[in-house]
């Protein structure tokens, strides 16, 4: 086993690039070859390869990044249905040509009726009717499309439609997650009719997925506007079996919606500019905290996987991470110090205390805070545009759960989220839950420039608090370690939040020897039973191709043209 992890190892570094294995120096054999997909005029990156067609096809008839953004955000709905949705919420980054730049926040919101007394059998919060909020994904999508987009409404949405008319083959990842949804899924009946041909049969691979009641849900968006879904007859027909269900979302939730337009959060690493998303969710902040605090030390080529490399990313992650544990929050609610905690001054002063060759107790740093007790789940999906002129569009959304709340409203087609689980019920949280409010998110939809101000990059991951670990550590292996996008994407990833007081690894993580140092160091190793995040980035080479690449940990497809 130890000579089959160095093999592993090994296999990122490039020419000359050495790394010790019980004092002996290994050098790479050759040239490293696994290089992501390239495309003269345009990359997307998505969870599924027909919703990455979706948005092409849209470039090619003219339209711009965010035009296709929001074709791959509706196909998404359609195709990969596990995460892909209208009936949750999200985060947008975007940075144009032209160098103008927007987030867009378009998280769920908690209805009127969601307060904690309404909460007292945890079921709830997790599954059916009272497990949504209001869902922001049609909103967001308008206001970006209003904001940048070229094509018409109508245009963008098409792709969409006719795939939820028309049909698509279910592919063996929807076979095998929808079984593990039967027992749940079965007692609502218009999801049971969707996904279990009415029963308790899950779709098997290669089955035409029709959805008929999504499809007309989509064309009366496309034709009446996006207001539709808000206000007109799927709003109405949400609202009529939330309440034959005791559910907790009303018309008039629904009609107070709105999404937020904002300014990027902007950092630098090593001078390479960031843009990333600010709050309601927390995973901006926490990105740029900990590449400033990274930006501290030296991380030379050649270091990648080593001890070193490791106890510097989890000592940066722990103390973002207490950060984030004290100060994420809804800013609607409170006030959350965003231009301290991703100041270089402050990220300074986290970083004084790291020790070379000792880990730090998260239980000694000053104010040792505990995170409010929400969750997210994993289940969330990515996508990444960059079109011909060079605009770029970074796009995190979710249902939280695989299948959300496992509800479809009658007559809609519309997969609800349960975000509700996001929220804490606690009332010495900050993220409790209340009418019109946000829950705490993890979600780092990410843009990047280089130096001298060209587009370089645009991703982002699914993973709950492990969003934020796997950017940053993406960032590093291609800015530091000067890794091929495909081999940053694709390299070993590990994670540690601050509380629980462990490093969390995926399989084959890390190498025996490193994970021995890290023990010796004081750390506690624990290993997942399953991957982290699934990355979906494009962008800019030096050459002016555009590239792309899809995480092999779940699948989807970078495509370009």
């Amino acid at each position: 086993m130890r000579y089959v992890l160095v093999v592993i190892a090994t296999c990122f570094l490039l020419p000359g690039q050495e790394v010790s294995q019980s004092g002996l120096l290994l050098k790479a054999a050759r040239p490293m070859v696994s290089q992501p997909e390239r495309a003269r005029k345009a990359m997307i990156a998505s969870a599924h390869e027909l919703a990455s067609q979706a948005g092409l096809l849209i470039l090619q008839r003219g339209g711009n990044a965010v035009d296709a953004a929001v074709a791959v955000g509706f196909a998404l709905a359609v195709v990969h249905p596990e995460a892909g949705n209208i009936g949750g919420g999200g985060y947008m980054v975007v940075r144009m040509s032209d160098g103008r730049t927007r987030a867009f926040d378009y998280k769920e919101m908690a209805p009127a009726l969601a307060t904690p007394d309404a909460y007292r059998n945890p079921e709830d919060i997790r599954v059916g009717y009272k497990a949504s909020a209001v869902p922001g994904t049609v909103a967001g999508m308008a206001m970006a499309h209003a904001k940048f987009g070229r094509l018409p409404w109508r245009a963008v949405l098409e792709p969409a439609w006719k795939l939820a008319r028309d049909g698509f083959p279910a592919s063996q990842r929807m076979e095998l997650i929808l079984a593990l949804q039967v027992p749940v899924m079965k007692t609502f009946p218009d999801t049971a009719r969707v996904f279990l041909h009415g029963g308790e049969t899950p779709l098997k691979q290669g089955e035409i997925v029709k959805q008929p009641d999504l499809a007309r849900t989509i064309r009366r968006i496309q034709t009446k506007g996006w207001r539709e879904f808000y206000e007109g007859e799927t709003a109405r027909m949400i609202d009529a079996d939330m309440r034959a269900h005791n559910g907790t979302i009303r018309i008039e939730d629904l009609k107070k919606y709105a999404a937020k337009e904002l300014d990027p959060l902007q950092g630098t690493y090593r001078g390479y500019k960031i843009l990333t998303i600010p709050p309601s969710s927390s995973g901006g902040f926490t990105l740029i905290s900990m590449l400033n605090i990274l930006e501290q030390f030296p991380m030379p080529l050649g270091e990648e996987g080593s001890f070193r490399s490791r106890h510097l990313l989890v000592e940066a992650m722990r103390r973002a991470f207490r950060d984030r544990a004290e100060f994420s929050a809804d800013p609607a609610f409170f006030e959350v110090p965003v231009s301290r905690l991703i100041s270089k001054e402050h990220s300074k002063q986290l970083a004084a205390d790291i020790k070379t060759d000792k880990a730090t107790p998260s239980a000694s740093l000053a104010g040792a805070a505990q995170a409010s007790n929400g969750v997210e789940s994993d289940d969330t999906t990515h996508f990444s545009v960059v079109d011909e002129s060079g605009n770029i569009v970074s796009n995190t959304y979710t249902l939280n759960g695989f299948y959300g709340s496992q509800v479809i409203p009658k007559g809609t087609g519309v997969l609800m989220n349960d975000i509700m689980g996001g929220f804490s019920t606690s009332l010495k949280s900050r993220n409790v839950m209340a009418p019109g409010k946000r829950p705490v998110s993890s979600m780092t939809p990410t843009v990047v420039l280089y130096p001298d101000g060209r587009t370089f990059l645009a991703l982002g991951s699914p993973g709950s608090q492990t969003i934020p670990n796997t950017v940053v550590q993406t960032l590093v292996n291609m800015i530091d370690y000067k890794m091929s996008l495909r081999d940053a994407v694709e390299f070993p990833r590990i994670h540690h939040q601050f509380q629980p007081d462990k490093i969390d690894l995926e399989p084959a993580g890390i190498i025996l020897d490193v994970a021995e140092k890290l023990k010796a160091a004081g750390y506690r190793i624990d290993t997942r039973p399953r991957s982290q995040g699934d990355v979906h980035a494009v962008g800019i080479a030096e050459d002016g191709w555009r590239v792309g690449w899809s995480d092999g940990r779940r699948g989807g497809r970078a495509a370009g043209y």
